[in-house]
C-alpha cells in the first residue's frame, strides 16, 4: 500500500504520521500522479496548524504538502492537456492537499509538463515560488523592463524565483537578504544587497515600482517609504483587514498564489532554458522527512529549498 505523511487533529508536528493510505480516483478534470518529488513549504505547516480550518474543514485524516513532480497515473473525465505516462509538474488541490506522499491527485489546470532536461526535483520546486513570484510581479505590479523593485527576502523559495524571473524581463532588483547569500545574490543581478540584520530600511534613499515583502516582516510604513508615488506594495499574508484596506489603498495589493496552466507552462520553459533554477539545499527520503519538516517548522535555515524524494 502506498505511504503519505498525514494527520489526524490539527495541531504541532508531533500530529504527524508516516501511514499507508488507499489513492482516491481522479474525478472531473482531475490527474492522478504518482510522485517522484515534493518541496516544503511554510503553508504545510500552517495548514497542519489549522490556520486555514475555514477553508480545509474538519475532516480527517488530513494529508500533508502542495509541491510536486511526478508521472500522470490516471486521469478523469474531462481532462484533455495530460495523459497517463506524461511527467508533470505543479500544485496539489489546496483542500486536500497530498504532496508529501506516493501519490496525489491535482487538478488539470495547476498541473504542467515537465520540460525533459528539467529534473524532477529542480520541477517539484517550482510550484508555490515561482507562482507566487509571477503572481507578484507580473499579474500584481504589471512591471516591466526598466523598472525596479526591492524584494525582502530576495534569497528565499519566492524571493529567489522573483530575482531571477524579473531579470529575465529585463526588470531591474535590489532586495535583502541574509549575510550568507548576499554573493549568491550579486549573482543572479540583484544590484545592491542589504544585509537584513544590519539595514535600517527607512533609511534608504532610493524609491522603487514596487516593494515585494516575500519575507513578510516589513511594516506598512517602512514598505511605503520605499515605493515612488506610483509604486505597489506586494503583501504576501492576506486578511480580511487588508482586503477591505487593498479597496481603498491602491499601493496595496495583496498576493495570493493561484497557478494556472499558463503561468505554469512559462514557469517550464524558464526553468528549461535556465533563466529559473531554485537552490536546493537537502534532499531526504519520505522516511524522513516529518524530521525534516520538523526542523523546518523550529526555524532552521537550510539556504534553499528542502525537498522530499518519494523512492
Amino acid at each position: 500500500m502506498l505511504k503519505r505523511i498525514q494527520y489526524q487533529q490539527y495541531g504541532g508536528p508531533e500530529v504527524m504520521r508516516l501511514e499507508p493510505f488507499e489513492p482516491g480516483r481522479p474525478g472531473k478534470g482531475e490527474v492522478a500522479v504518482s510522485v517522484r518529488f515534493a518541496a516544503v513549504n511554510p503553508i504545510d505547516w500552517k495548514l497542519r496548524m489549522g490556520e486555514m480550518k475555514i477553508v480545509t474543514g474538519k475532516r480527517f485524516p488530513r494529508a500533508m504538502g502542495m509541491d510536486m513532480s511526478g508521472i500522470v497515473m490516471a486521469v478523469g473525465p474531462g481532462v484533455e492537456r495530460f495523459k497517463v505516462g506524461d511527467e508533470v509538474f505543479g500544485q496539489t488541490r489546496f483542500k486536500q492537499c497530498g504532496a508529501l506522499g506516493e501519490a496525489a491527485i491535482a487538478n488539470e489546470s495547476a498541473l504542467a509538463l515537465k520540460p525533459a532536461n528539467v529534473g524532477f526535483d529542480q520541477a517539484a520546486c517550482l510550484g508555490s515560488a515561482g507562482v507566487t513570484a509571477w503572481n507578484g510581479l507580473i499579474d500584481k505590479a504589471k512591471l516591466s523592463a526598466n523598472q525596479h523593485v526591492f524584494i525582502n527576502g530576495c534569497m528565499g523559495g519566492v524571493g529567489e524565483a522573483g530575482v531571477q524571473l524579473a531579470r529575465s524581463l529585463g526588470i531591474r532588483v535590489s532586495g535583502t537578504c541574509g549575510e550568507a547569500d548576499i554573493e549568491r545574490a550579486r549573482a543572479l543581478g540583484v544590484e545592491t544587497v542589504h544585509d537584513y540584520r544590519r539595514t535600517d530600511l527607512s533609511q534608504l534613499g532610493e524609491r522603487y515600482d514596487a516593494v515585494f515583502d516575500t519575507a513578510a516582516n516589513m511594516s506598512r510604513a517602512v514598505a511605503y517609504g520605499l515605493l515612488k508615488p506610483d509604486g505597489v506594495l506586494l503583501d504576501l499574508h492576506p486578511s480580511p483587514g487588508k482586503f477591505l484596506r487593498a479597496v481603498f489603498d491602491r499601493r496595496l495589493k495583496l498576493v495570493v498564489c493561484s497557478p494556472s496552466p499558463e503561468i505554469l507552462d512559462n514557469l517550464g520553459l524558464a526553468a528549461s532554458d535556465g533563466t529559473l533554477r531554485l537552490s536546493i539545499a537537502k534532499v531526504v527520503p519520505l522516511s524522513e522527512a516529518i524530521g525534516l519538516i520538523t526542523a523546518l517548522e523550529g526555524g532552521q535555515r537550510l539556504g534553499g529549498k528542502a525537498v522530499v524524494r518519494m523512492a
